[in-house]
């Protein structure tokens, strides 16, 4: 487990590293290499946090046998994953949407209402992962 901890904090210094190292430099031609980056940080985070989630499955599952009250670890575990998953989903929303909403309100300024309406439905879905985690939360 501490080997997987260990590769963890490397990958995410080598990722702000490079993230400083690129902004530094001219944005346009790190373009490209910025991008393959996060591509190879993906590849390696996503596979690092299924290997750390399979060796610590089986110390949940012991710890639950032995005391039923600690189960509510898996409780906390869900409202993370709730709240952070939504407003991963509503951060890629808003960019979307609000892109879209500026290049049209550029084009007619008489839209500017009914674009911020599409844009506080893409900020909904944040609030709707809050309120089930608050939910989970107070479940336990």
């Amino acid at each position: 487990m501490h080997i997987i901890l260990w590769i963890a904090v490397a990958l995410v210094i080598g990722t702000v590293g490079t993230g400083v190292l690129l902004t530094f430099q001219d944005y346009l031609a790190t373009r490209t290499k910025l991008k393959k980056a996060l591509r190879y940080n993906l590849f390696v985070f996503i596979p690092l946090f299924l290997m750390a989630i399979l060796v610590l499955i089986p110390d949940i599952s012991l710890a639950a046998e032995e005391n039923p009250v600690s189960a509510s670890g898996l409780g906390f575990i869900a409202a993370a994953l709730c709240t952070g998953l939504a407003t991963i989903g509503a951060g890629y929303a808003v960019g979307a949407v609000g892109s879209s909403a500026l290049g049209a309100v550029s084009e007619d300024p008489k839209i500017l209402g009914k674009t911020l309406i599409f844009v506080g439905l893409a900020e909904g879905i944040a609030i709707y992962g809050l309120i089930i985690s608050i939910l989970i939360l107070g479940r336990l």
